[in-house]
Formats: C-alpha cells, structure tokens, sequence
C-alpha cells in the first residue's frame, strides 16, 4: 500500500520508543518497571469534578452530539477564569474555543496556517506534537535551540532572514515541557513584538499555568492584551489531575479563534456534555478545588525536592526545576552524547523508565527527563536502582 508522504516524519516518537523498551525490559528484568517517562499525573480527579460528571450521566439531554453553540456556558467559564487569573478582558463568543485537550490545537492550528513549504519555528527541545503537526500540515519546521547559558529562551536574533521570510507561526511553551524553564513577561513582549514584525501567529501552550513552585507565570496575552497575533492553549490535565478527559480550550485572536474553528468543525465534535459540566466546575472557583490544585502543586515541588538531593546525593548534578512535574537532568559522562542509549540500557538493567533528550529534539541530546509521578517511596526507590547501576 502507498501512504502518504506527510507520514515520513511522524514514524519516530520518543514516547513510542520508550514503550517498546519498556516492553522489551519487562521480558529481560524480574525487577517491576518504575515509569517516569510519561508525564501523566498520578493524583486524582477533584471530587466536586468527578461528582458533577455523574450526576450527568443519567440525564439523557446530556447523551447528544455537542456542537459549537452548546459549549458557550463552559466557554464564559474559560473566559472568567482568565479574567480573575491575569486581569484580561476575554470575549467568550469570538475569542474561546473548547479543545479535545491542547494538543488537538497545536496539531490542528498549522492545518490553518500553514501553506505547503511554509516554515513554522518551534522550540528546541519541544514537544513533540509542535512539531507533528507542522508536519501534517505539510509545513517545515525551523527548530530555535534552547541553552542553558540562555535560561532555555530562544535567541531570535539568530534565525535567517531567508527562513522569517517564508515563515508564518511560532509557537512557545512556558513553564516549558521538557526544560522545566519559565519565561518571564519580558520575554513575552519580545516575542510578541517579534511577531508583529514578521508577520507571524504567535502560539503559547499553556498547560503547567498552575505547575509554578515560587511565582505565577505569565500568560502570552498579557504581552498582547489586545490579542493582536496571539492564541493560548490551555489544559486542565495538569491543573486538575483531568489528563484522560481531555478537555483545554484556545483563548485569544478572534480570526485565529475562527480558523481553528473552521479545521475543528471538518473533523471532530465535541466531548460529552457531562465531562464539560465537570470542566465548568473545575474553573469556577470552588474553593475545595482550589485547594486541590494548590496540593497539587505542593505535592509536585515536595518531589522535587526529593528527588533533586536523592540524585545529588548519589553524584548527580542537578538543578532545581522552577515549575513542572519534570527534572531535566544533563547527564553524566560517559553518556553526555548518548541519550537514548542511556534510557534503553538504564531500563533494560534497572527497570527504571526515563525520556531521552534527544526525543524532543537535537538540542535535547545530553539530557535525560524524569516525570515526577509517583509518590516519593517509589521515586527514591527507581534513584536508589539508578545511584547502584551508576556504582555509587
């Protein structure tokens, strides 16, 4: 059978890798397998939210199929919470859109954009899904290397004037997946301006807004509170623990609103109406679920904290993650250049599963990413099988 051409890139993903090594290991090792690669949340679902779902779920007027104008009380619920939250002024009818999660947005956004060969610039280390969609789209992507020297901001004085004429998005991430970075507001305007300049959407995935253990990040629409050339995902699978119902929104520019409408609309519905009451009860501010996401977040940076001076302690080097479930560990000689070899040797000998750098790009090789989720017995207990393979 022939397929079509846009696959070629798609055949290697970091998190499919490390799926057939953890299959391979579970054959090879009597040891149980200690996943931190994946960054799923471990913790539950907020009560309030589950109890609304159910209460749902015999009401037949639910069972339908959920069009556009059906999501109009969750979207005002978005577009409230961002009012509280960052102080903006959020038109719910034109600028906020439900999602099947944000990463059905930042795949179906460039089929929007993009016109064949046009560039997309994207960060680098990434997500992987920024760039797949790139890619179904039949666009091009232009990777922006994120150093530590540079506190994982991307140097936009460094990218051609040949590729910024033929490119026409960007998108960023902050607090970023895998870097554990945060990008302040500066930065922000700077990009905003950026994209002004040349003409491009600017594209913030927005997912750990709540996962920030000493300040509250920035949302790219305070850099643009008139929404001139900006979107936001946003994701409540990490705020509220709601990863397998799959629901986030885009909030910002009406056009770009209405252009991911219009590629949604070809393609999908929407999600069952009792998982969106549950979303509108998970953003309108009761009080027990807000002390959830603030356990939440208390629940990650103590892990953190673990794990940082368990790897240390054990003569590994590490920083401490400003937000994130996630450490982003350079790793030790000799395995500085070796990433994925790093990952399938460590989970073929220990049973201990991590994500390799180089599966969120080039600029990813010599790092390893831990996904901080499960409770600290476990985690100390994948280190201390880390600390003895590495001989200390």
């Amino acid at each position: 059978m022939k397929f079509a051409d846009r696959l070629r890139p798609l055949q290697k993903n970091v998190f499919a890798d490390m799926d057939r090594a953890k299959a391979r290991a579970q054959s090879l090792n009597t040891l149980p397998l200690i996943d931190l690669s994946l960054g799923s949340s471990d913790l539950p679902t907020p009560s309030p939210i589950l109890d609304t779902i159910a209460a749902c779920l015999p009401d037949s007027r639910t069972h339908g199929y959920v069009l556009h104008r059906n999501t109009q009380d969750f979207r005002r619920a978005a577009a409230q919470w961002y009012e509280q939250k960052f102080g903006l002024a959020v038109d719910p009818e034109t600028e906020v859109l439900l999602l099947i999660g944000s990463q059905e947005g930042t795949a179906h956004l460039p089929l929007a954009v993009l016109n064949p060969g046009d560039y997309a610039l994207l960060l680098d280390p990434g997500y992987p899904s920024h760039e797949g969609g790139v890619y179904l789209a039949n666009g091009r992507v232009y990777p922006m290397p994120l150093r530590a020297e540079h506190h994982f901001l991307p140097q936009f004085d460094t990218i051609p004037s040949t590729v910024l004429a033929q490119a026409r998005l960007m998108i960023l991430s902050y607090p970023h997946n895998p870097t554990t970075a945060i990008a302040p507001l500066a930065f922000f305007e700077e990009a905003v301006d950026f994209c002004r300049h040349h003409d491009l959407i600017l594209i913030h995935d927005f997912p750990y807004a709540d996962l920030a253990f000493d300040s509250c990040p920035p949302s790219i629409l305070q850099a643009d509170p008139g929404k001139t050339c900006s979107i936001e995902f946003f994701s409540l699978s990490k705020s509220y623990n709601m990863g397998g119902f799959r629901v986030g929104y885009a909030i910002g520019n009406a056009e770009i609103i209405q252009a991911l409408r219009q590629v949604k609309a070809a393609i999908d519905f929407n999600q069952y109406q009792g998982i969106l009451q549950g979303a509108i009860t998970a953003l309108t501010g009761d009080p027990s679920i807000e002390r959830s996401v603030e356990q939440m977040r208390h629940t990650f940076q103590a892990r953190r904290d673990f794990c940082v001076a368990a790897l240390q302690n054990c003569g590994w080097p590490v920083a401490l993650p400003p937000a994130t479930m996630y450490i982003w560990a350079p790793l030790p000689a000799p395995w500085q250049d070796r990433s994925m070899e790093f990952a399938l040797t460590l989970v073929e000998e220990t049973g201990v599963v991590v994500s390799p750098g180089i599966g969120f790009g080039p600029s990813g090789e010599g790092y390893v990413r831990f996904a901080l989720v499960h409770d600290r017995p476990v985690l100390g207990e994948a280190i201390d099988r880390i600390a003895a393979w590495m001989g200390h």
